[in-house]
């Protein structure tokens, strides 16, 4: 009868005093920036499960899934005290590729094709989806504003940095397009309400 793996524990009572261990071996205060930037992708990531969850395209779930795992890989990067040359792959190292920048903005391009064009500023709001996706679009400038804050003091790849400028687009248009696809109207911001 073949041996069944051992399972890793869940816990292992080394954060207990606030610190944690970048990929490397490095310990670091758990509000350390770099902490507070990969923890915001991962609560992007959260957010964007949470999202697909609601959602009824199979493409557009499956174009999630995938930024998902592009998330994944961009907090590994960032998890890491090892220093990443652009353009050059290290072994055990996660590295974002340029090209995934260009497929976010194809996919803006896409979608925003399928809604009317904006005559002036919306609510987050609408159907369930579209609401999450608002969600996510805000929690992903949130991420984007730690990276920004990391790259004062630590070197950043810049592609993670357009990345997520990028995706933030991506997320109000997937917004408008569910809402849209669940014939749910946009509320226009009233500046005199």
């Amino acid at each position: 009868m073949p041996k069944r793996p051992a399972r890793s524990k869940l816990y292992t009572r080394t954060g207990d005093s606030g610190q944690t261990a970048l990929f490397g071996g490095k310990r670091v205060a758990k509000d350390h920036p770099r902490v507070a930037a990969y923890g915001a992708i991962d609560e992007l990531n959260s957010v964007l499960g949470a999202a697909a969850s609601f959602l009824r395209q199979r493409k557009l779930v499956s174009e999630i899934e995938t930024i998902q795992n592009e998330l994944f890989n961009i907090g590994a990067e960032l998890s890491s005290d090892r220093p990443v040359r652009r353009g050059k792959q290290q072994a055990g190292v996660f590295q974002l590729d340029p090209a995934r920048v260009r497929w976010l903005e194809a996919l803006i391009d896409e979608y925003d094709a399928k809604v009317p064009p904006l005559r002036t500023f919306i609510l987050p709001s609408g159907a369930t989806s579209g609401a999450m996706l608002h969600v996510a679009r805000a929690v992903c400038r949130r991420a984007e504003r730690e990276l920004v804050t990391l790259s004062r003091t630590e070197k950043v790849n810049p592609d993670v940095l357009a990345y997520m400028n990028r995706l933030c687009d991506l997320l109000f248009a997937l917004a408008r397009y569910a809402n849209k696809a669940a014939r749910r109207r946009e509320t226009s911001w009233r500046k005199d309400a």
